[in-house]
């Protein structure tokens, strides 16, 4: 079992080319599968049966998991067995007909345009925290990145010749065009900001604090909520928030859905088929609101 496992891990990083926190999810997702079915005395791949498996689904449901982490161990199993049935190391596949439970796909929160404008003027332009926080949120919402992505740029990613930044999302890294907005933030930030807050010290890291070292996750959450509150919002504003509207805004605005999902770093076009959805929906309002037929 552990040899098939360390196989299937080898699979996951090489082949289907998944992040360290997808491989971490599988492997935690199998070992709870193994030890449940271990406790019934089933212990190979070989002997489990969708009988088995759909009794362990069960099992979670009533432990009290949600929706979305059993969507999770469903998937998980799935490709776990879809693996074992290509080596051919089972004669079939037992997850083949198993379901995951439905889970509504969320809109998630969206700002206006004229909300993201608002938002983004809050940081103080006279003062060197200002300076640096209004680069972050230009970058946020000029690239769609993750929180992550955005403390994990450094200063070889940017290139102002060209306006375009590097994204570093784990092993993968993706290439996204950078707007004047952003850019004048970031270029008033390296010349104005970043050396009193470095004290002397040298980073490769574009954003750092107060003490010249990288940013923190919790040091920029602290910051935006603080701008969130002085703008009079009482959305919960997060830095997916602006993920969010970079895809939603672009979708509004007629991107085509292909771009915006390479954008995102989307594996899935059906994870950014939701900001289609939205900017339809948003559309058909204002027709119902607005044409003298439309009832």
């Amino acid at each position: 079992m552990e040899q098939i496992m360390s196989d299937f891990i080898t699979y996951l990083t090489k082949e289907r080319k998944a992040s360290k926190s997808t491989v971490s999810s599988y492997c935690r997702d199998l070992d709870r599968m193994f030890q449940f079915l271990g406790k019934k005395g089933i212990e190979r791949s070989t002997d489990i049966t969708e009988i088995n498996l759909n009794s362990y689904i069960l099992y979670l449901e009533k432990e009290g998991f949600s929706v979305s982490t059993v969507c999770r161990n469903v998937a998980s199993m799935k490709a776990y067995f879809h693996y074992l049935f290509g080596k051919r190391l089972i004669e079939q596949d037992p997850t083949s007909s198993i379901k995951a439970p439905h889970m509504e796909k969320k809109a998630p929160g969206i700002l206006s345009q004229q909300q993201v404008g608002h938002l983004l003027e809050q940081p103080s332009a006279q003062s060197i925290k200002g300076i640096r926080d209004k680069a972050m949120l230009e970058l946020l919402y000029a690239t769609g990145m993750r929180v992550s992505e955005l403390l994990s740029v450094q200063m070889v990613d940017i290139n102002f010749n060209l306006d375009y930044i590097v994204c570093r999302d784990e092993e993968h890294l993706r290439v996204i065009p950078l707007g004047r907005k952003a850019k004048e933030a970031i270029q008033r930030y390296l010349g104005e900001a970043r050396e009193a807050l470095l004290k002397g010290k040298k980073s490769n890291y574009m954003f750092v604090n107060c003490q010249g070292n990288p940013m923190s996750r919790q040091g920029f959450w602290k910051n935006l909520k603080e701008y969130a509150e002085k703008a009079g919002m009482k959305e919960d504003i997060t830095p997916h928030t602006f993920r969010h509207c970079f895809a939603a805004h672009l979708v509004e605005n007629g991107a085509d859905l292909r771009d915006v999902q390479e954008m995102l770093g989307h594996s899935d076009i059906s994870t950014t088929q939701i900001y289609m959805d939205m900017a339809v929906g948003k559309v058909r309002k204002s027709y119902q609101k607005a044409h003298p037929r439309a009832y």
